[in-house]
């Protein structure tokens, strides 16, 4: 579906990160531990894991930290595949692609990180489903979670989309920075974005929310992040993923408890990967959307793999051993940390 080519280039932009000292222990282990991940909000707990040392801490001197930055996870999907990673957070519908197109083979799902903070958002004039007919709108990029519930969103109002762009509204991949720039200049009509993209076309583009996604789904919670390791990686270096997860476990229960200190650390890793800090009133504003848990969410993950056959992004599969938590549920118990379904 997506070229190694364009893997390449989103590994190209990647930067790895200083590891910085650890007081932690040492086992054995491989070396290192290279670890994708995005710029957005809806990644908290992977930047607040970075920014504030609680992957490199848990990690240990003799694990080596490097990390690698991704605009959408189709791109972190191939990457993965050919191991030029061992591990990414991601959105659901890319983790369920890589396991599919894999038969089952390639990843693991080991621990949620986030729910919410995806929206439909469009010009103004825009009011209804109906309006959007002969429309152009964004998603970060082909077969990740946006571009699929967008898809399916419109297939359920009686819309048509195709792969390729078109059908009664035109669906247009493109970076979420990139979409700022083409709502601000009239380019497209909409996009279905994540935090903070979303809150910033609203302040910065003039744009209106049409469509929470929480609105869409039961008790209005639905997986928008989850951990995936390579199941190879996962086999050969289980501590080392136990150790990760130590350290991600830490990161969402900071991210919880002090929501201003996580605020402002993952806008330091944002101005460190993008050059760019968001302002005050955004993060405040796009946070509030956000809830952050180690819980997967198994359940809803197979209703939007169902919905991803629904508009041919991947074929109908079995997905019974997506997820492997046993990891997680060790790491949680040892830190009294809640549970996990699964």
């Amino acid at each position: 579906m997506l070229s190694v080519v364009l893997a390449a280039v989103a590994l190209a932009m990647g930067t790895a990160s200083a590891t910085r000292p650890s007081h932690a222990a040492s086992g054995s282990g491989p070396g290192r531990l290279r670890l994708g991940m995005f710029p957005n909000l809806t990644q908290a707990p992977a930047l607040v894991g970075v920014e504030r040392g609680f992957f490199t801490n848990a990690l240990g001197p003799g694990v080596k930290l490097r990390t690698y930055t991704f605009s959408a996870g189709p791109a972190a999907v191939e990457a993965l595949f050919s191991n030029a990673i061992d591990a990414a957070y991601m959105g659901p519908s890319p983790a369920v692609t890589a396991f599919v197109r894999s038969k089952g083979k390639a990843i693991r799902i080991v621990a949620g990180s986030t729910s919410g903070g995806a929206f439909l958002v469009v010009r103004p004039g825009i009011d209804s489903a109906s309006d959007l007919r002969g429309t152009t709108l964004a998603t970060p990029q082909l077969g990740g979670t946006q571009d699929v519930a967008l898809r399916h969103w419109l297939r359920s109002n009686g819309m048509r989309t195709t792969l390729e762009g078109g059908g009664d509204v035109s669906i247009v991949p493109q970076e979420n920075a990139q979409t700022l720039e083409t709502m601000r200049a009239g380019g497209i009509d909409g996009a279905w974005v994540p935090e903070p993209w979303a809150t910033r076309l609203v302040t910065e583009a003039g744009a209106r929310v049409l469509v929470d996604e929480r609105d869409l789904w039961p008790r209005h919670t639905f997986t928008t992040t989850v951990l995936v390791v390579r199941t190879e990686f996962l086999k050969d270096h289980r501590a080392a993923v136990e150790a990760l997860l130590r350290g991600h476990v830490e990161a969402v229960a900071f991210t919880v408890a002090r929501p201003a200190e996580a605020r402002a650390a993952a806008n330091r890793q944002i101005e460190k990967l993008t050059g760019k800090r968001l302002p005050a009133p955004v993060i405040s504003r796009a946070w509030a959307n956000l809830s952050f848990t180690n819980d997967p969410g198994i359940a809803t993950i197979k209703v939007g793999a169902l919905h991803a056959a629904e508009i041919g992004i991947i074929d109908a599969a079995n997905l019974d051993g997506i997820e492997d938590l046993t990891l997680l549920k060790r790491v949680l118990a040892r830190a009294d940390g809640g549970r996990v379904d699964g």
